[in-house]
């Protein structure tokens, strides 16, 4: 996926709701999801939706718009999920969001906890993070 550009091309990421467009984020968020075998419970915490929201999300049955925000963290979780891809082979491909980490900057979370208490910008840093493994940084 790749960001949304604000209407005056400046780079800026801008909500969409153009259904089809819905669609298309939402699903690859939840294939990321799915692939890292997160429960309901922490796919809607790291999206930031309600889990009502999330289980309409799975079922195909979200009509609303994203926001910046959720367009932000869908990029991000995409992003993220394509980095350990490139980085990993093997378990660690998809299970690395939920091992806990010892090392800077988790100290002694996962990289899923630590994405969920600290928002967007834990979401950056872990995919930074993964960037730099492999080489990008």
């Amino acid at each position: 996926m790749s960001v949304i550009l604000d209407r005056d091309g400046e780079g800026g990421i801008r909500p969409v709701d153009a259904r089809e467009e819905v669609a298309a984020i939402v699903k690859a968020v939840i294939r990321a999801t799915s692939a890292w075998g997160l429960s309901n419970a922490e796919a809607a915490a790291l999206f930031d939706v309600s889990s009502p929201t999330w289980s309409r999300m799975k079922a195909g049955k979200f009509a609303g718009s994203l926001d910046r925000d959720k367009v932000t963290r869908a990029s991000l979780i995409v992003g993220i999920f394509k980095g350990l891809r490139l980085l990993f082979n093997g378990p660690q491909t998809y299970g690395w969001p939920k091992f806990t980490n010892r090392g800077a900057p988790f100290n002694g979370l996962s990289p899923l906890d630590m994405m969920i208490k600290g928002g967007i910008p834990a979401m950056f840093e872990v995919r930074q993070h993964i960037d730099a493994l492999r080489g990008g940084l």
